[in-house]
């Protein structure tokens, strides 16, 4: 069983910036596409970053140039840095494999843009 641990969240200004982590356990991480996903209260889970075992990254339009997903493969470990944060980013926080996510949901670490 993959387990999967957020961290990196927290209170920031717009504008601002967070770099989240995500470490995971089991040897197959290397060959999943992860991404990170993001649930805003009374909203549905969306999937707002994704990268391939080889690298290859895509993005949705809301966060697309103000996001990058990045993987430590040696680490099992994948990171989103997030720049120019906007208060409609303000959402709980998950990794799991993507498009689909086939692992049991971590805590997620919090993210919360406000001035």
């Amino acid at each position: 069983q993959v387990q999967l641990v957020e961290s990196g969240g927290g209170l920031v200004q717009p504008g601002g910036s967070l770099r989240l982590a995500c470490v995971t356990s089991g040897s197959t991480f290397t060959t999943y596409t992860m991404g990170w996903y993001r649930q805003a209260p009374g909203k549905q889970r969306e999937l707002v970053a994704r990268i391939t075992s080889s690298h290859i990254t895509y993005y949705t339009d809301s966060v697309r140039g103000r996001f990058t997903i990045s993987r430590d493969n040696a680490k099992h470990m994948i990171f989103l840095q997030m720049n120019s944060l906007e208060p409609e980013d303000t959402a709980l926080y998950y990794c799991d494999s993507a498009p689909s996510a086939v692992w049991s949901w971590g805590q997620g670490t919090q993210v919360t843009v406000s001035s």
